[in-house]
């Protein structure tokens, strides 16, 4: 396909999926103190699979960990796994760099976030969507939030003496990661997101330091069910790095599903109006029930 008619298809594709007006949670609870320390519900609004609690899911949005990009963007995704029969937890985490917003991430108080999100969910969902059972809980997220749901799944396995790591595997029924950054080095070869991944570890001068506590692809094995999906067409976080994450996965004696759809680019995965995002939902289907 020429450049231009790839980049004229991606450019409608983020249109539609920006398209939807934000949708109200049904409540909120916080986590912590910040402001972006807080937690989204959705109910489920309807009743699939062999029955009893729904499960739930946590969803971390993406953004190339920049601060003009919160989780209202994907709040109509969240109401869309609702009406899928999910509970719905869509977290939101500090962003942007001190001082500078529109640089990636904060080190290291995006991953606080994360760990904390994940630490406190059990006891705020039993509160917020006491339908839902947290022994059925997978977690998604999108580009930068698939970062982190793979991070969050392998916190079990960060070095010895990190501040988010877990004595044993999170009680997660699986990750279902969407066009992830999952290699922070294909990553960075690529120019993904404008050298967001180099950006959230601090540079150039810290990259390589803290590369072992952020890098999914370092992370392995985690022994927690894991799929990627990924569009052929992403013009945004390119195949190659999702190809990347599941090879690194294979050379750990990890088995990791990789889901390639068709003419398919960076958006379609988290708009409800797109195939692709039935298909996400299917996915985190077959990984909760």
């Amino acid at each position: 396909m020429p450049d231009d008619v790839a980049a004229a298809r991606a450019a409608a594709e983020e249109e539609s999926a920006f398209s939807h007006p934000p949708v109200d949670p049904d409540t909120t609870a916080a986590y912590g103190d910040h402001p972006d320390q807080v937690i989204d519900f959705y109910a489920p609004r309807a009743e699939r699979g062999p029955g009893g609690p729904a499960p739930l899911v946590v969803v971390l949005h993406g953004g190339a960990w920049r601060a003009p990009y919160d989780r209202r963007h994907v709040s109509p995704f969240a109401a869309f796994l609702a009406g899928r029969g999910f509970g719905v937890a869509l977290v939101e985490y500090r962003r942007g760099a001190e001082g500078d917003a529109a640089l990636a991430g904060r080190w290291p108080d995006t991953f606080d976030d994360v760990a904390a999100a994940l630490d406190a969910l059990p006891g705020l969902a039993r509160q917020a969507l006491p339908q839902t059972d947290p022994r059925r809980t997978v977690v998604t997220g999108h580009s930068a939030g698939g970062h982190l749901a793979l991070w969050a799944a392998a916190r079990h396995v960060l070095p010895a003496g990190a501040p988010w790591r877990l004595d044993g595997p999170p009680q997660l029924r699986g990750v279902v990661a969407l066009a992830p950054i999952a290699d922070f080095a294909v990553a960075e070869k690529l120019d993904v997101c404008g050298n967001a991944a180099l950006q959230l570890l601090g540079g150039n001068e810290l990259f390589a330091e803290r590369q072992p506590y952020a890098d999914p692809a370092l992370l392995l094995p985690t022994g927690i069910a894991t799929t990627l999906v990924q569009g052929r067409a992403d013009l945004d976080v390119p195949q190659a790095v999702a190809e990347a994450y599941a090879d690194a996965a294979a050379k750990a004696g990890e088995v990791v599903g990789l889901t390639l759809l068709e003419d398919v680019g960076h958006f379609p995965l988290i708009d409800p109006l797109a195939d692709a995002c039935a298909v996400v939902a299917e996915e985190i289907a077959q990984l909760a029930w």
